[in-house]
């Protein structure tokens, strides 16, 4: 609506479709509440399709029947995709699903549903909420806790340190050397692209601990998005630590529902890969997103693979299991790092530069831009590390922001809050997921 305020009919329409199918689906019989789910689902999908990917599939229209010498009349759409109608379609699908299945019951109120379409802390970048997780709790009568109200103004100062200090930092640096990719040396696209990935990291896991953060002060709990991904020992384990609400999203409604992994090889091998596409089509209406999406899949039936072919031969190495964990993290975030450069560059040439310009090793100097840009960026990093290094491998241990001494905490927060105003980035800056 801020910026083009007809824009709200669009999620009336989806509300209210959805709020008569939930209701519709739990009256009929079986056929009937088929027929509804599909009308739910075709239009959250026809909403998608036509905002996000009309003029994508449109263009590869174009370029295919230019091929073979046609022109293409369809016309192109000038319009603006809403901000993050990728979201609330997906949670409004999973609604009327949840409703289908039977493990959750139609919402009669009307405010109570479009409510839960339109929370507005999770609105427009998640993290995409089951109803049976958040809708009880709109019914629910809050009060203040005070408890509730420190733990989410800590996770929110958390978040903005992650978002603009850290995230709005390292962009600054990736954007100079992405935006000319074939100006710049192996080096300083290597170092470029590992920025790039704490930077999508400390920007999208940085909103949702602000948003978790807002409705937990607000006296709502909402799931954990973000596990210290970069921490996973492998793809899979990355992908139950990273936007795992999206993640679970796909596993339950499209992995498992055309078989999972409890069909023949090479069916499990294709139902990994379509879902990986279509979650890098949701990511965006571009082949780029299709490529990053396409090398998670491989990642992920190459390691299938390789744990089949290693079974046996690795049991026996338990006493360096610390060493394998160790380099399982390496390549794991190598990997992810590599996906990420389809996932950042501006185009598919740009892409293809970066990763030829890194294996090729091109020469040149190490660009470093600001130096003190880079210097707060790596101070900023070398705290976000730590913190997480104590979470995951000594949790309880050690805790600035949670500390059991009042005045320990304290201090914590007063100097957060000073590193954010002194280091942090104010330049409007939108959160990266928010094109989702």
């Amino acid at each position: 609506m801020f910026f083009v305020p007809v824009y709200i009919l669009i999620l009336g329409f989806t509300i209210i479709v959805d709020y008569f199918a939930g209701n519709l689906i739990e009256k009929s019989r079986e056929r009937r509440r088929k027929q509804m789910l599909i009308l739910s689902l075709v239009a959250n999908i026809g909403v998608l399709a036509v905002f996000k990917y009309y003029n994508f599939l449109n263009d590869n229209i174009s370029y295919l029947l230019g091929y073979i010498g046609f022109h293409n009349h369809i016309p192109y759409l000038s319009i603006l995709l809403p901000i993050g109608l990728s979201f609330h379609t997906f949670q409004a699908m999973s609604y009327t699903i949840e409703v289908y299945r039977g493990n959750q019951k139609a919402e009669k109120h009307f405010g109570i549903y479009a409510l839960y379409v339109m929370f507005y802390p999770q609105l427009v970048a998640g993290p995409i909420e089951r109803p049976q997780n958040i809708m009880h709790q709109y019914h629910a009568k809050h009060y203040f806790d005070y408890d509730d109200v420190v733990s989410g103004l800590r996770l929110m100062l958390w978040g903005y340190f992650k978002k603009v200090v850290i995230a709005d930092r390292l962009a600054i640096y990736v954007n100079t050397v992405y935006n000319h990719p074939d100006k710049h040396s192996a080096i300083t696209l290597v170092v470029a692209t590992i920025f790039f990935s704490f930077q999508i990291y400390c920007d999208f896991s940085g909103y949702s601990d602000i948003a978790i953060g807002i409705a937990r002060i607000m006296g709502y709990k909402l799931m954990t998005n973000f596990k210290r991904p970069y921490f996973a020992t492998s793809i899979k384990e990355f992908w139950s630590r990273w936007h795992i609400s999206l993640s679970t999203w796909f596993r339950d409604y499209l992995y498992i529902p055309l078989g999972g992994n409890r069909t023949s090889a090479a069916r499990w091998y294709f139902n990994i890969f379509i879902v990986f596409l279509i979650s890098g089509l949701w990511h965006g209406a571009s082949w780029l997103f299709v490529i990053w999406g396409a090398l998670h899949a491989t990642y992920q039936i190459a390691e299938v693979l390789f744990s089949r072919l290693t079974r046996g031969y690795t049991s026996g190495l338990w006493i360096f299991s610390k060493i394998l964990s160790f380099f399982n993290i390496i390549i794991t975030f190598t990997l992810v790092s590599l996906a990420w450069i389809f996932f950042r560059a501006n185009s598919l040439n740009d892409a293809f530069k970066v990763v030829t310009n890194i294996f090729t090793w091109k020469k040149g100097s190490f660009f470093i831009g600001s130096v003190s840009n880079l210097f707060y960026a790596v101070m900023a990093l070398s705290l976000l590390f730590l913190t997480e290094y104590i979470q995951e491998f000594h949790p309880g241990s050690f805790s600035l922001l949670n500390n059991k001494y009042k005045i320990t905490r304290h201090v914590s927060y007063a100097a957060l809050v000073i590193i954010i105003l002194l280091a942090g980035v104010f330049n409007n800056t939108q959160f990266i997921y928010f094109q989702f």
